[in-house]
């Protein structure tokens, strides 16, 4: 099954590297080309692969990519929409490169508080906004994004995201605010400057907000939501600084008693538990 499904992915890969031009990507023409399209070396250099390594995951004959790696191949064959979505539902579980910067850990008492919260979704963020560890109602909310791992791509890079985030410009600007406290209080942040680069890279949203002014002021959060399974969601969004972990949050989102709202969280519980 491994196999197929990977062979697929190859299948995805080269179809979609037949359909660039070199100049699209910014490659220089240079005498006859032999295939259309784009050549394997040059989708492997402009994702940062080798060339081996790409052609084996075409050939699909390697099983657990990284994340970054389809970060890159997502960039590198310019893919948006449902394509993003395609690429890595074919990719299969990824794999975590491991990077020598500090690692984030959530706190055994945060941990159990959230397993303890059950009528709200709960999640807690980390520094540059990396959901750190999600409640299960937060993560049957949550469950459509492909994206899941940061807040900031769900926002901006996730397909999902507008449909999900009902006011998304809201929510958009609370995001791009609190990233760029943080950069200003870590200027040296490589975890930081590489997610700027590559939120700049892939959204021309985030481009906008991160080029436009500060706002003065509280930026709250949006509160309106949209989950498939059970509909329209209007959710107070509560963010609680964790003293314990400086830079950490965990971010609420409760619904009022006896609200729609509160039934369809109510309902979300037991599809999850179904599920």
């Amino acid at each position: 099954m491994d196999s197929e499904w990977n062979n697929r992915l190859g299948e995805f890969l080269r179809a979609r590297r037949a359909q660039l031009q070199p100049e699209q990507v910014g490659l220089a023409v240079e005498g006859r080309r032999r295939v259309p399209g784009l050549r394997r070396d040059e989708v492997a250099r402009l994702a940062g692969l080798s060339l081996g390594y790409y052609v084996r995951l075409e050939q699909g004959r390697e099983l657990r990519p990284t994340r970054q790696t389809m970060d890159g191949l997502r960039r590198a064959l310019r893919l948006n929409g449902d394509a993003v979505v395609t690429l890595y539902r074919l990719a299969g579980p990824l794999s975590q490169r491991r990077r020598p910067a500090r690692v984030e850990r959530v706190s055994a008492d945060v941990h159990g508080l959230l397993n303890d919260w059950t009528v709200a979704p709960a999640f807690v963020l980390g520094r540059s906004l990396d959901v750190l560890l999600r409640n299960p109602l937060a993560a049957a909310l949550h469950s459509r994004f492909v994206f899941g791992d940061n807040l900031l791509r769900m926002v901006f890079l996730d397909p999902v995201g507008g449909e999900f985030f009902r006011d998304w410009s809201i929510t958009a600007r609370a995001a791009v605010h609190h990233l760029r406290r943080v950069a200003d209080q870590a200027p040296g942040d490589r975890t930081v400057r590489e997610l700027v680069g590559e939120l700049s890279i892939a959204s021309m949203d985030f481009r906008r907000l991160w080029a436009g002014p500060e706002p003065r002021g509280a930026v709250p959060y949006g509160s309106h939501f949209f989950q498939p399974d059970v509909g329209e969601l209007h959710l107070r969004t509560e963010v609680f600084p964790i003293v314990s972990s400086p830079g950490q949050q965990l971010i609420a989102q409760p619904a009022a008693p006896g609200s729609r709202s509160a039934e369809a969280l109510a309902l979300l519980s037991t599809l999850a538990v179904r599920s």
